[in-house]
């Protein structure tokens, strides 16, 4: 049962439109709301923020899809601030807390779509990933 739900779940976070993942939201709750009612409610419950992404650019989805960036920075300060446990300062932790962000952030991969950063922080909306003002044009 498990590959099944890791798939029907991806075909949710993957569809090419909020459309599409509405609707497979919608298969998924029916599917398994019977056996998995909490799994099913709190996906349910918090399908707007789940699917918050379609509002943003399409290049930005797999940025915004995945935690790991975060998570990976947080791992490689807990590794080296366990290693000196007890051996530090506040002032020494913050310091040495920045440098090792600072040291991550030599790897981080560039933003896709980073020219489109413009339009979000001004407000523009988008629709699918598409930008709305695209839209208006593409009709004209």
């Amino acid at each position: 049962m498990q590959p099944a739900v890791k798939a029907d779940l991806r075909e949710i976070w993957q569809a090419d439109t909020r459309a599409a993942a509405e609707a497979a939201l919608d298969t998924f709750a029916e599917k398994y709301g019977a056996k998995n009612e909490k799994a099913v409610t709190c996906l349910t419950k918090d399908r707007e923020t789940l699917l918050t992404f379609y509002d943003f650019p399409a290049e930005h989805w797999d940025h915004l899809r995945t935690g790991n960036p975060i998570e990976s920075v947080f791992a490689t300060v807990r590794h080296r601030t366990v290693r000196t446990k007890g051996a530090l300062s506040h002032k020494t932790v913050k310091l040495t807390v920045f440098k090792l962000v600072q040291a991550a952030a030599k790897t981080w991969r560039r933003l896709k779509g980073a020219n489109q950063l413009p339009m979000v922080i001004e407000g523009v909306t988008f629709t699918d990933g598409v930008a709305a003002t695209d839209t208006k044009n593409r009709a004209a």
